[in-house]
């Protein structure tokens, strides 16, 4: 691959539908923060945040901030796209959660399984922005 070809675009993303139950964490986004849940019924912190427990089912969740700090767990680099080259994949949480994301603001060659990064917040098309991740 050329250099060209592996350096990210920012592409646009549509808006994520905001719901009641999701509400607070794109508020939190809006500002710059990265929320969870956790669990007070199990202690255990999830993503997608919602408002029943995955692993218990227990409706006690709470909001929580997070440094958004993690390792990469799996990626894809998509070369083929009208937008140009982009990578997906998922974060593993230093809470513990996995949340499935963009990278951005690296040369795409350069991701590794088990890279240390960090989110970031990107703009979307007319709503809250969306987190994306990027090395440290």
């Amino acid at each position: 691959m050329s250099e060209v070809q592996d350096k990210p675009q920012v592409r646009p993303i549509p808006a994520p539908a905001v719901t009641i139950e999701s509400k607070p964490f794109w508020d939190a986004a809006s500002e710059g923060r990265f929320l969870i849940k956790r669990c007070n019924g199990c202690g255990e912190a999830h993503w997608y945040p919602r408002a029943l427990c995955p692993y218990c089912f227990s409706d006690d969740t709470v909001w929580e901030d997070s440094p958004g700090e993690g390792v990469i767990y799996s990626y894809s680099v998509m070369h083929r796209s009208p937008t140009g080259p982009y990578a997906i994949g998922y974060v593993t949480l230093n809470e513990g959660p996995a949340v499935l994301t963009n990278f951005v603001g690296c040369d795409l060659s350069t991701l590794s399984i088990g890279q240390k990064v960090k989110v970031q917040f990107q703009a979307t098309e007319g709503g809250p922005p969306v987190p994306v991740f990027a090395p440290v």
